[in-house]
């Protein structure tokens, strides 16, 4: 959300150093139009829901790419500062009033809003909500929605509900996005931090599967946004995997599991990186992570082809700059103070990454679901070259995309200014193509970029496995069943795929569909091992070494540990003619062991690792309990597939 990085800047520095920090606005004074571009247009829809991804691509249910080209319709997640009364214009953001709605149904119909989306060439929606606002009862005044009186009398969720009806109607897609707790402009130390930052995590699980469900006969909801710039309060930081109640990482695969397996197996379930860490102050940490802990920990959902990452950018923030102004400003640069190449480093670096980078654990789609600049009036020249280069850096690496924010208001064409399309209290509208906007030539560069189009072929899926504080469960069929190591910590591959990788210390793992595609169904049998009972006479491929070993005809797609010993194998029978028996064993107890450019990437960082080739599979754990040892896995017994 613009202004949100600056503003949580601002509540964190005020409590801890007291300045008076302000969020940059937009230089005065409209620049004369230098030509406008025709309007892009949006076809009637042409794609098939449910959306679902291969590798870095989001593709719909006939395997045809569908590039996101989407703007945020903010509004429902609130407007009011925080401050001064919820009535009043003034106490909300640019004395823009949602009421507690997708902004402008109180000056323009739905339909017009609408139409206006396909008019400027998105095909899809963030549609932001608030928590609060889901059990918000209250109905929206008749003055809030003078321009829709079909929705007088009825409460904020039921007037979402019907902005998701047209949407879709339209043939646009929308994504559900659990943009704050409480129903106030975002971002801030105001109870909106976390996701649990004004409720337990489980109260906020609960209205996800809420909102999972109520919308799950409609297909062309297809994604959920799970939660708005996780970022720090006054004391404590969010973490990537520490375990504990500020791990998003964490937080989001356990929602993300529970909404395929309980709510609604259709949606993208998208993932925005940690939005801001540390105090803004020279010499002390701080810095906005972004996505950059994926690369050494990645989700595993229970249905693969349904994860995708999520970042913001924003030119008056950087990679370790707040967005802060005057007092409490820290001297890192800026993205706008970025030249073109360093600015595509640190993009890289910071996001583009995790789709550019083929066959690794977290490859996978990255939608840059806010980004945004002002319209209008911004007359600064790092402001406007900033725009252009980050257009320049969404067409290069034909990402998707999301714009904050679609629609704002305006007052004889003075206003906010940032949003594409804008109403006046008597319903006029001014847009992006009225001649007189900067930006009209850059948006219509990026909708009609060239892009990867047609139909995408499946491609190997690979996973990580991290049972580093309890269960990973992957697979939907382990899941179903009675527990198979109680009191251990257990960690399954998704069904179809096959154990690949695993670190001598830490508990990680990899598994894969490589080669040679699904192996196993929902209904394969499986073993579960815990000692050498399947190792034949003469055939001690680890001597010394205790030996987990699967049955021929099975495959390890699993594996428990208590503590950082192992405790079982989990063996899943393959179907006839798959599995081969050839075999080596790869040993990883003094250094790594994963052969010639390994696929998969860096699945257990800082530690010692061993992995069986593409064209294998994993049939056994060998470790040993002699005296210093841990009981860790030493060796994978490596099998040739048929």
């Amino acid at each position: 959300m613009r202004g949100s990085f600056a503003r949580a800047t601002l509540a964190a520095v005020v409590l801890l150093v007291a300045p008076t920090v302000s969020v940059p606005e937009a230089a005065a004074g409209p620049q004369p139009a230098t030509g406008s571009a025709a309007p892009p247009q949006v076809a009637a829809a042409d794609w098939t829901a449910p959306l679902s991804t291969r590798g870095r691509w989001i593709v719909d249910a006939n395997g045809n790419r569908f590039k996101l080209r989407s703007g945020n319709w903010h509004g429902a997640s609130g407007t009011w500062n925080g401050s001064g009364s919820v009535d009043d214009d003034a106490d909300h953001h640019a004395g823009e009033n949602s009421h507690r709605m997708p902004l402008g149904l109180d000056r323009a119909p739905m339909a017009e809003i609408i139409a206006g989306f396909r008019e400027i060439g998105v095909n899809s929606i963030r549609l932001p909500f608030s928590n609060e606002m889901i059990h918000d009862g209250g109905p929206v005044t008749d003055a809030a929605v003078a321009a829709n009186p079909a929705l007088r009398g009825k409460t904020p969720l039921q007037v979402y509900d019907v902005v998701v009806r047209e949407l879709t109607a339209a043939g646009l897609a929308v994504i559900l996005n659990n943009h704050t707790n409480t129903t106030r402009w975002c971002c801030g130390v105001d109870g909106n931090e976390r996701w649990n930052a004004s409720r337990t995590t489980e109260a906020w699980e609960s209205d996800w599967l809420f909102m999972a469900r109520r919308y799950r006969d409609n297909k062309r909801v297809v994604g959920a946004d799970l939660y708005n710039e996780v970022r720090r309060s006054v004391l404590d930081d969010p973490n990537w995997g520490l375990g504990d109640d500020h791990d998003w990482f964490a937080a989001s695969q356990h929602v993300g599991d529970r909404i395929l397996t309980e709510a609604n197996p259709d949606l993208l379930i998208i993932v925005e990186g940690i939005n801001w860490t540390g105090i803004p102050v020279d010499g002390l940490p701080h810095e906005r992570p972004t996505l950059e802990p994926v690369r050494r920990l990645s989700h595993t959902l229970v249905d693969s082809g349904k994860l995708v990452y999520s970042a913001h950018f924003y030119d008056y923030t950087g990679p370790n700059h707040s967005g802060a102004t005057g007092t409490g400003e820290t001297s890192d640069p800026r993205y706008r103070d970025l030249s073109p190449a360093e600015l595509v480093r640190v993009l890289d670096r910071q996001a583009f990454f995790v789709a550019s980078e083929p066959d690794q654990h977290f490859t996978a789609p990255v939608w840059i679901s806010e980004f945004g600049v002002g319209g209008r009036d911004e007359t600064g020249v790092a402001q406007r070259a900033w725009f252009e280069h980050f257009v320049d850096q969404l067409i290069r690496t034909d990402a998707d995309f999301a714009y904050w924010p679609l629609v704002g208001w305006h007052e004889n064409r003075k206003g906010n200014g940032w949003a594409l399309l804008h109403w006046d209290a008597a319903g006029h509208r001014m847009g992006l193509y009225d001649g007189d906007d900067w930006r009209a030539a850059a948006w219509t560069r990026l909708i009609e970029a060239d892009s990867r189009t047609g139909h995408i072929d499946p491609v190997p899926d690979w996973s990580m496995l991290s049972p580093d504080h309890g269960d990973f469960v992957a697979s939907r069929r382990m899941r179903a069943l009675p527990d198979w190591d109680p009191g251990a910590r257990k960690a399954a591959c998704p069904d179809g795929q096959r154990l690949l990788g695993l670190s001598h210390t830490g508990n990680r793992g990899l598994c894969s569909d490589v080669t040679t595609g699904a192996l196993g169904a929902a209904s394969a049998a499986h073993e579960v091992v815990v000692d050498e009972r399947h190792v034949a006479a003469g055939q001690d491929w680890a001597s010394g070494y205790t030996k987990l070993q699967c049955a021929d005809g099975q495959f390890l797609s699993g594996y428990s540990v208590r503590g950082s010993a192992v405790s079982t194998a989990l063996c899943t029978a393959a179907p006839a003619g798959k599995l081969g028996t050839s075999s080596r064993t790869v040993w990883f107890d003094r250094g790594d062991n994963r052969g010639p450019a390994p696929r998969g990437g860096e699945f257990a960082d800082g530690r010692y690792k061993g992995q069986c080739a593409s064209d294998e599979y994993a049939a056994g754990i060998a470790y040993t309990g002699r005296i210093g040892s841990a009981k860790t896995p030493d060796a994978l017994y490596c099998r040739k597939l048929a």
